[in-house]
Protein backbone atom coordinates (compact mmCIF):
# COMPACT_ATOMS: atom_id res chain seq x y z
CA UNK A 1 0.00 0.00 0.00
CA UNK A 2 1.70 3.48 -1.13
CA UNK A 3 0.92 6.85 0.58
CA UNK A 4 -0.58 9.28 -0.99
CA UNK A 5 2.07 12.01 -2.59
CA UNK A 6 0.89 14.75 0.00
CA UNK A 7 1.71 12.66 3.10
CA UNK A 8 5.22 11.59 1.75
CA UNK A 9 7.94 13.93 4.13
CA UNK A 10 11.08 14.70 1.56
CA UNK A 11 14.44 15.67 2.76
CA UNK A 12 15.62 18.78 1.83
CA UNK A 13 18.15 19.42 -0.57
CA UNK A 14 21.69 18.69 0.66
CA UNK A 15 20.67 16.89 3.66
CA UNK A 16 21.76 12.89 3.66
CA UNK A 17 18.84 10.36 5.07
CA UNK A 18 21.86 8.26 6.20
CA UNK A 19 23.86 11.18 7.98
CA UNK A 20 23.84 9.20 10.98
CA UNK A 21 25.87 6.36 9.04
CA UNK A 22 28.38 8.19 7.19
CA UNK A 23 32.20 6.59 7.69
CA UNK A 24 35.08 9.16 7.77
CA UNK A 25 37.39 8.57 4.74
CA UNK A 26 40.04 11.06 5.73
CA UNK A 27 43.31 10.59 6.42
CA UNK A 28 44.75 10.53 10.03
CA UNK A 29 45.77 13.83 10.98
CA UNK A 30 49.43 13.14 11.18
CA UNK A 31 49.21 10.88 8.48
CA UNK A 32 51.02 13.06 5.74
CA UNK A 33 54.06 13.33 8.35
CA UNK A 34 54.15 10.43 9.50
CA UNK A 35 54.12 8.75 5.66
CA UNK A 36 55.71 11.96 3.79
CA UNK A 37 56.03 10.17 0.15
CA UNK A 38 52.59 8.30 0.38
CA UNK A 39 50.85 10.90 -0.93
CA UNK A 40 50.64 11.43 -5.23
CA UNK A 41 48.82 13.78 -7.01
CA UNK A 42 46.76 12.48 -9.23
CA UNK A 43 46.04 15.93 -11.96
CA UNK A 44 49.60 15.06 -13.07
CA UNK A 45 50.63 11.20 -12.61
CA UNK A 46 51.99 11.14 -16.67
CA UNK A 47 54.07 14.01 -16.04
CA UNK A 48 55.88 12.54 -12.77
CA UNK A 49 57.87 9.12 -13.66
CA UNK A 50 57.30 7.26 -10.76
CA UNK A 51 59.93 3.95 -10.22
CA UNK A 52 57.74 1.26 -8.58
CA UNK A 53 56.56 -1.83 -8.59
CA UNK A 54 52.97 -0.77 -10.67
CA UNK A 55 53.38 -2.28 -14.01
CA UNK A 56 50.83 -1.50 -16.63
CA UNK A 57 47.56 -3.05 -17.54
CA UNK A 58 46.76 -4.13 -20.55
CA UNK A 59 43.26 -4.57 -21.45
CA UNK A 60 41.94 -8.70 -22.25
CA UNK A 61 39.40 -8.55 -24.72
CA UNK A 62 39.57 -12.46 -26.50
CA UNK A 63 36.46 -10.88 -28.21
CA UNK A 64 38.84 -8.59 -30.16
CA UNK A 65 42.00 -11.08 -30.26
CA UNK A 66 39.70 -13.53 -31.98
CA UNK A 67 38.90 -10.76 -34.42
CA UNK A 68 42.48 -9.76 -34.97
CA UNK A 69 43.50 -13.37 -35.55
CA UNK A 70 40.69 -13.60 -38.01
CA UNK A 71 41.62 -10.32 -40.07
CA UNK A 72 45.27 -11.75 -39.75
CA UNK A 73 44.29 -14.88 -41.80
CA UNK A 74 42.81 -12.84 -44.33
CA UNK A 75 45.98 -10.83 -44.60
CA UNK A 76 47.96 -14.37 -44.28
CA UNK A 77 46.04 -15.90 -47.20
CA UNK A 78 46.34 -12.99 -49.31
CA UNK A 79 50.48 -12.80 -48.70
CA UNK A 80 50.41 -9.69 -46.70
CA UNK A 81 52.44 -10.83 -44.14
CA UNK A 82 53.10 -7.40 -42.36
CA UNK A 83 49.65 -6.60 -42.19
CA UNK A 84 49.02 -10.34 -41.17
CA UNK A 85 52.13 -9.57 -38.58
CA UNK A 86 50.48 -6.49 -36.95
CA UNK A 87 47.26 -8.00 -36.38
CA UNK A 88 48.66 -11.59 -34.71
CA UNK A 89 51.06 -8.93 -32.39
CA UNK A 90 47.49 -6.80 -32.01
CA UNK A 91 46.03 -9.77 -30.70
CA UNK A 92 48.66 -11.10 -28.47
CA UNK A 93 47.81 -7.28 -27.46
CA UNK A 94 44.29 -8.16 -26.03
CA UNK A 95 44.75 -11.91 -24.81
CA UNK A 96 48.80 -11.94 -24.05
CA UNK A 97 49.21 -16.01 -23.75
CA UNK A 98 47.14 -16.90 -26.96
CA UNK A 99 48.71 -20.07 -28.69
CA UNK A 100 46.99 -19.59 -31.87
CA UNK A 101 47.87 -16.14 -32.60
CA UNK A 102 51.69 -16.92 -31.13
CA UNK A 103 51.42 -20.02 -33.96
CA UNK A 104 50.12 -17.34 -36.54
CA UNK A 105 52.64 -14.74 -35.67
CA UNK A 106 55.57 -17.13 -36.03
CA UNK A 107 54.25 -18.57 -39.47
CA UNK A 108 54.02 -14.89 -40.44
CA UNK A 109 57.71 -13.92 -38.83
CA UNK A 110 59.29 -16.97 -40.76
CA UNK A 111 57.47 -15.51 -44.10
CA UNK A 112 59.66 -12.03 -43.72
CA UNK A 113 62.74 -13.32 -42.72
CA UNK A 114 62.84 -13.04 -39.18
CA UNK A 115 63.72 -16.40 -37.88
CA UNK A 116 65.06 -15.35 -34.69
CA UNK A 117 61.65 -13.96 -33.45
CA UNK A 118 59.25 -16.71 -35.74
CA UNK A 119 60.99 -19.23 -32.86
CA UNK A 120 60.17 -17.37 -29.95
CA UNK A 121 56.35 -17.19 -31.16
CA UNK A 122 56.51 -21.10 -31.73
CA UNK A 123 58.18 -21.72 -28.32
CA UNK A 124 55.30 -19.65 -26.84
CA UNK A 125 52.69 -21.86 -28.82
CA UNK A 126 54.06 -25.00 -27.35
CA UNK A 127 54.72 -23.39 -24.10
CA UNK A 128 51.28 -22.82 -23.61
CA UNK A 129 50.32 -26.28 -25.86
CA UNK A 130 52.75 -28.57 -26.03
CA UNK A 131 50.51 -31.36 -26.83
CA UNK A 132 48.32 -29.00 -29.02
CA UNK A 133 47.08 -29.55 -32.87
CA UNK A 134 49.80 -27.39 -34.08
CA UNK A 135 52.81 -28.40 -31.47
CA UNK A 136 54.57 -30.85 -34.33
CA UNK A 137 53.96 -28.10 -37.06
CA UNK A 138 55.67 -25.97 -34.30
CA UNK A 139 58.51 -28.35 -33.84
CA UNK A 140 59.19 -28.74 -38.08
CA UNK A 141 59.22 -25.07 -38.18
CA UNK A 142 61.58 -24.24 -35.36
CA UNK A 143 63.89 -27.00 -36.86
CA UNK A 144 63.27 -25.52 -40.31
CA UNK A 145 64.61 -22.44 -39.31
CA UNK A 146 67.26 -23.28 -37.05
CA UNK A 147 68.30 -26.81 -38.14
CA UNK A 148 71.79 -26.51 -36.92
CA UNK A 149 71.37 -25.98 -33.17
CA UNK A 150 68.06 -28.15 -33.35
CA UNK A 151 70.51 -31.12 -34.15
CA UNK A 152 72.97 -30.36 -31.81
CA UNK A 153 71.07 -29.81 -28.93
CA UNK A 154 69.34 -33.63 -29.93
CA UNK A 155 72.73 -35.01 -29.89
CA UNK A 156 73.06 -33.72 -26.47
CA UNK A 157 69.81 -35.11 -25.47
CA UNK A 158 70.34 -38.66 -26.50
CA UNK A 159 73.91 -38.90 -24.57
Amino acid sequence: MTLPRATMTFAPPGVSSSRDTRIDTSAPPEDAKDHPNSYIETSDVDDKKQDNDVQEMHPFDPHKAAKDIEVGDFYFRRKNYRAAEERYREALFYKQDDAIANFKLGESLAKLDKDDEAITHYQAYLKVLPHGPLAKDAEKAIQKLRPEKSENSQEHSKQ
